[in-house]
């Protein structure tokens, strides 16, 4: 920490220049000797992104950001408050603390927690930041989490953690045991320290997959903020062999759309030709894969197996975007030309062959406007367009 960016007329101008350009700043040079312009340039671009993601810090005084990185990868409070409610109790150690806003949010629900950091400087920047967001429930360690608890005679009520993926993968899929640290090799001995853990897992890791590196799996939670799926929690409790409750939400500035059901609920989908509404999952539904869980819940009928896009006579209240039918066509690329060739609309495929831009470039249809159109395939393998207007 360069605790010179600290100091009251350094801290003036950071806030001072929260709207500037950026570029400008920077090739002014810094007007403190004290600090770089790199450093300065660097707590103008967090505090800014601070304000929606992170605003509680964004309004507290003289707030310490960390280096990029690990404020891209820090919970945004909307979500870790959301996950804080899911526990509470008497003591929780979170042994992959970073910026350390969820030991923040879990120290509303537990008496006492334990933030752990490998990295030194963001430690001493958490503990800073604790001090003055005036927070004294939670004890900052220095270390690696798994050492810790190697290293401390207490039991925790909760382990939580939040494996990072290891760089040397690049663009390869991978699976936890592929993260730090490896839940699944240390899983045995995490269990020997608590009866719960809450662990967080990369929205783009496949469910089926980890399940099957785990033990133990009480309930999965996708949350979803604005249609985009930010987490994806295993709830874990020891000894427990039940079904898995999955629970989705997706939450707006209005309502949150929730959905859940049992993972391996034996449920099969109806079928049917589009109908007078059409229904499209959101992305925390379609993160979950329960498709044929919404077909058996809420009496829709699926359009084709792999086109995850539903169907009903009546309007009901859908997890997801609502559209009116006006008219379904056959995909032929000829006749949709004369018939919305040049006009707006928004596309949406589902399980077909050709991508959003092929499609506009091949139909000169423009972006935008009060239509809506689902290329998709019917229950007859045919490649079908669906015409709707948003309900």
């Amino acid at each position: 920490m360069n605790s010179y960016l600290l100091k009251a007329e350094i801290q003036k101008f950071i806030c001072t220049h929260l709207k500037s350009d950026l570029t400008k700043i920077i090739l002014k040079g810094s007007p403190f000797k004290e600090v770089s312009i790199q450093e300065l340039a660097h707590q103008i671009a967090a505090k800014q992104k601070a304000e929606k993601k992170l605003p509680t810090w964004f309004s507290a005084e003289k707030i310490y950001y960390p280096p990029k990185v690990s404020l891209e990868q820090t919970s945004s409070e909307i979500t870790a408050n959301y996950k804080s409610k899911l526990l509470k109790g008497s003591s929780i150690v979170d042994i992959t603390g970073g910026f350390g806003v969820d030991c923040y949010y879990f120290a509303k629900h537990f008496k006492e927690v334990t933030h752990c950091e490998i990295n030194a400087e963001l430690s001493d920047i958490v503990a800073y930041n604790y001090q003055q967001l005036q927070q004294q429930k939670i004890i900052t360690h220095c270390g690696d989490g798994i050492e810790f608890l190697k290293n401390s005679a207490q039991n925790f009520e909760c382990i939580y953690i939040d494996p990072s993926r290891r760089n040397d993968l690049k663009g390869k899929v991978f699976l936890l045991k592929d993260c730090l640290p490896n839940v699944p090799e240390h899983l045995d001995f995490l269990f020997s320290k608590t009866d719960q853990i809450l662990l967080k897992i990369s929205p783009i890791l496949d469910l089926t997959s980890a399940i099957s590196e785990l033990k133990y799996v009480r309930e999965i939670q996708v949350v979803a903020v604005d249609n985009e799926v930010k987490e994806v929690l295993f709830l874990l409790e020891k000894g427990f062999l039940g079904a898995i409750s999955v629970k989705t939400i997706n939450m707006h500035k209005k309502k949150a759309q929730k959905f859940n059901f049992q993972w391996s609920a034996p449920v099969e989908s109806v079928y049917s030709e589009p109908s007078a509404y059409l229904y499209e999952p959101n992305a925390a539904l379609l993160k979950s894969g329960g498709f044929h869980q919404i077909s058996a819940q809420l009496s829709v009928f699926k359009i084709h197996r792999h086109s995850h896009i539903y169907t009903s006579k009546k309007n009901i209240q859908f997890p997801g975007r609502t559209f009116k039918i006006d008219k379904v066509v056959a995909y032929d690329k000829k006749k949709l030309s004369k018939l919305i060739s040049g006009e707006k609309a928004n596309i949406t495929t589902r399980n077909f062959p050709k991508t959003v831009t092929q499609i506009r470039k091949e139909l000169k249809i423009k972006d935008g406007g009060s239509l809506y159109l689902f290329f998709t395939t019917n229950i007859d393998n045919q490649l079908i367009v669906i015409f709707c207007s948003k309900e």
